[in-house]
């Protein structure tokens, strides 16, 4: 029935989208012009020729969001996709059709990029998203699917691809705006912009802080950010880039099912008595840029580097690291066209090299403050190598063909500085070859039919390396890559000229996958520790859409349906602190943390040319906690409302907006996402009911 019900839809949408007829004429028109174009790929291609499935979020969406704080606000409506925002702040989870949904903090498998300096390190893995200040944020592009033949180790589930406003056409303009709301939250923000001559700027500052909506969960953080877009030449274009950042975070832990049912917005037991958090200081220089050598052929390269000083207190230890992380990319591009035949041939070939250097030591967390005996001291230094080919073929006006080619290195090594009692320096290296394929159908401007194949590599990272479970210090020598492939069949495009859709069905098989587990150490029995836990498959359904009936309604809607199930040859025990307890991994129980149904609908309203209001939802089905899928202590779906009103003014040449929002209007209690744990803290809550306001003022 599922099968027909797919298939039923690729065939009507391209008729509905050519024969669509009696449309009103106050409505809005949407188009996919050429000029609507998709970077996240390494080449610039119009979305109806791109052969993957790909949501982007544009400036108007993300001008709505409430506090511009995280990038679960701006998730919502894109399919495949889901955040896990832990401390209401910038510490999330973030996945892609299941990859990374196992990782106790940070991102893995997702290549981030933002204006083209990535925010992963060499092995895949973006430890935060503070550099990122929302709100000034231009658009975002989303990329689904295994894509490690583009960005390698961080691209195996998917890209998201995030730039920054550019400067307004204007020699100065400027933004403030002043955000405050339930919990003690407020932020504070600042934007200087405009252009002169050959050179287009913009710098903004913010400082945020709140007390979070559970205990021990308050966040601080600055952040500054810069770039100038230079043009000292015709054929030449420099993007210089600057970024600092400083975050502090508290951790309130997962709790368990019974605590949370007392009160569900308390920290686990340990997170208070140990001051549990994350601190973080990073200074990013970049540099991107654009050489073109002719009409056909161009060069894009980008170096940067990055200095972060970390902090983090778990009920243990405190963990500090120095990182220092520079990078460079380099692509050329030749574009080869025949205008007789109507085909049309782009090749791109480069390569990308970073490093990393981590000093890191460990000493015993008493109850907050920090032990005097160094537990472990190390130096870690990495490389990671790739090259890749892409080459996009257009044959006559319909068809296209696109594939990509690509080979990673990525180089481990441990000093062991403390050597007591024995030294546990190492090395571990990875190495894989991937690739994919896609071809796109567009026998209409408005409808694109798409079908591809690709690969996913996802090697251990710093995180999972750096917890080794048989000694304090050393890698963890266990762990081999997790590989992925997958299939995705797909359609996007216009129906009645005002209902812009994307429908897309996947597959997707994984060896290797990650799973958490502790051990008995008595020093280490709350650490995480990670081990392979055999394969996984995966197949789902994403649908997108947009309506506007009228130029001032437009109603979105998301939907993705998720079957994650583990596929191993025998049961795998899941390590449980109370060892009377028996759990076991077994094929077909369902990955933790992934409800089969999510769905988010958004109805926005310009009642008038000043006011506004928008409605949203956003629901989740039941999920699983662990691999054992035990019915009593699975997470219960829910669905949460929330409103905001906007109102505009403009006067004497400033434009003054203000905002009230609520977040969860009905005030339910459900529990926002959930992890692993051998004790049973597994329940993160989400937020009661909220209020937010927002003054911006724009001259």
């Amino acid at each position: 029935m599922k099968i027909h019900f797919i298939l039923v839809w690729y065939f009507l949408l391209p008729v509905l989208a050519v024969h669509g007829q009696n449309v009103r004429e106050d409505s809005l028109e949407f188009k996919l012009p050429t000029d609507v174009v998709i970077t996240a790929p390494r080449i610039i291609l119009p979305l109806r020729q791109l052969p993957f499935s790909v949501s982007m979020i544009d400036a108007a969406s993300l001008s709505d969001l409430p506090r511009s704080i995280s990038i679960d606000e701006s998730m919502k409506l894109v399919p495949g996709v889901k955040v896990d925002n832990e401390a209401n702040g910038n510490r999330v989870h973030v996945s892609i059709r299941g990859q990374g949904i196992l990782t106790e903090r940070g991102i893995r498998g997702i290549k981030m990029m933002l204006d083209g300096i990535p925010l992963n390190d060499p092995t895949g893995f973006a430890p935060d998203l503070f550099d990122i200040d929302y709100a000034i944020i231009d658009h975002i592009e989303v990329l689904r699917g295994p894509t490690a033949s583009l960005y390698g180790s961080g691209g195996a589930g998917g890209i998201i691809n995030i730039t920054t406003q550019n400067g307004q056409n204007r020699p100065i303009a400027g933004e403030a705006s002043f955000d405050a709301g339930s919990n003690n939250f407020w932020k504070v923000f600042g934007k200087a912009d405009g252009e002169y001559g050959d050179l287009n700027y913009m710098i903004s500052v913010s400082r945020t802080m709140g007390d979070g909506y559970r205990e021990q969960a308050h966040f601080r953080g600055n952040n500054l950010y810069a770039k100038a877009t230079y043009k000292p030449a015709e054929f030449l274009q420099l993007t210089p880039i600057i970024g600092w950042s400083k975050y502090y975070n508290e951790n309130p832990e997962g709790i368990t099912l019974n605590e949370y049912r007392l009160n569900p917005l308390q920290a686990n037991p340990d997170a208070i008595p140990y001051n549990e958090f994350i601190g973080n200081n990073r200074m990013t220089l970049g540099l991107t840029g654009l050489a073109v050598l002719s009409e056909k052929q161009e060069i894009q390269f980008s170096g940067y580097a990055k200095k972060t000083l970390f902090t983090e207190a778990n009920n243990r230890t405190f963990a500090h690291r120095t990182i220092t992380t520079p990078g460079l990319s380099v692509q050329y591009i030749v574009r080869t066209i025949d205008s007789d035949t109507s085909w049309c041939n782009l090749f791109s070939i480069g390569t990308d090299l970073q490093w990393q250097s981590v000093d890191e030591h460990r000493v015993e967390n008493l109850f907050g403050i920090e032990g005097d005996s160094i537990l472990s001291k190390e130096n870690i230094h990495q490389r990671g190598t790739g090259i890749f080919a892409i080459d996009k073929f257009d044959i006559g006006k319909y068809w296209s063909i696109m594939g990509c080619l690509r080979y990673d290195n990525i180089r481990n090594e441990l000093s062991d500085l403390l050597e007591q009692p024995h030294t546990v320096s190492g090395s571990a290296n990875f190495s894989k070859a991937t690739s994919r394929i896609g071809v796109t159908y567009s026998p209409d401007q408005d409808v694109t039919l798409y079908a591809s194949w690709g690969q996913g590599f996802l090697p251990p990272s710093t995180e999972e390396l750096a917890q080794n479970p048989d000694n304090f210090g050393g890698f963890n020598k266990h762990l081999l890559s997790a590989t992925s492939s997958g299939y995705e069949l797909g359609s996007r495009g216009i129906l009645l000229r005002n209902l812009h859709y994307e429908i897309t069905c996947f597959t997707l098989t994984t060896e290797n996958d990650f799973n958490r587990y502790r051990i008995s150490d008595s020093l280490r029995t709350q650490e995480t520790f990670y081990q392979n836990a055999g394969a996984s498959r995966r197949y789902g359904l994403e649908i997108s859409a947009e309506f506007a009936p009228l130029s001032s309604l437009s109603l979105k809607a998301s939907y993705t349906y998720s079957h994650f199930v583990y596929a191993n040859s025998t049961a795998m025990r899941i390590m449980m602190d109370d060892s009377t307890i028996q759990k076991n991994i077994v094929s077909g129980n369902f990955l933790p943390n992934s409800p089969r149904h999510q769905l988010a609908l958004d109805f926005h309203w310009n009642i008038s040319p000043a006011f506004s209001i928008g409605l949203t939802s956003e629901t989740l089905s039941k999920s699983y906690i662990d691999g054992a899928n035990i019915e009593s202590e699975a997470v219960e779906g829910y669905t949460v409302l929330h409103c905001a009103l906007r109102y505009k003014v403009f006067f004497s040449g400033v434009n003054y907006e203000l905002t009230f929002s609520i977040r969860n209007m009905t005030d339910i209690k459900y529990v926002a996402f959930s992890e692993p744990d051998p004790e049973g803290y597994s329940y993160q809550a989400g937020p009661r009911r909220e209020f937010f306001g927002i003054l911006r003022i724009r001259f």
